[in-house]
């Protein structure tokens, strides 16, 4: 008998500490709110996640950040994600929007930077960002209308005109 009491307190403190220990992590990040200046977040890898697909950043190579006028900041791991979620916004024209540019490995004006279109990004929409332009690259409004026609990379026909794959 006191063996049975002995393993059930043993099992209820395995679970209280389990649910300490989970309560005690902080939780991923969706929003950031109060970017009054409305400069990038430092993003914390494997802390913030997607706005879009839900999925937690891992890599800031292909990362977005959209802020709202009242501050409000929201976080994307590939460009064509966050072409997605901003349509769907009424705010979309008066947003910043930040970019990790590959090449300068700082974050830059979103509407002011080059895209290419044949990385591999998380979501394969193919867009990478940089700060300096290259002659196959393009604006952000190209790849913005591209990414809402569904001309990237996740289309079979277009990854195989600009890969050969």
């Amino acid at each position: 008998m006191i063996g049975k009491i002995i393993s059930i307190l043993a099992i209820v403190a395995i679970i209280v500490v389990l649910f300490l220990s989970l309560s005690s992590k902080q939780q991923m990040v969706v929003v950031y709110e109060g970017n009054i200046a409305k400069t990038p977040i430092a993003i914390k890898l494997n802390h913030f996640q997607d706005s879009d697909c839900g999925m937690v950043i891992e890599d800031i190579t292909y990362a977005s950040q959209v802020v709202a006028p009242d501050g409000k900041t929201w976080f994307f791991h590939d460009h064509g994600g966050m072409v997605n979620w901003l349509n769907r916004k009424q705010f979309k024209e008066d947003v910043v929007i930040w970019v990790y540019a590959k090449d300068a490995k700082e974050w830059i004006d979103g509407r002011k930077a080059y895209y290419s279109c044949t990385d591999i990004t998380p979501m394969e929409y193919g867009f990478g960002a940089y700060k300096k332009a290259d002659k196959n690259f393009i604006d952000f409004e190209t790849m913005r209308l591209r990414v809402l026609r569904g001309e990237t990379l996740r289309d079979p026909y277009i990854r195989k005109r600009l890969l050969g794959k």
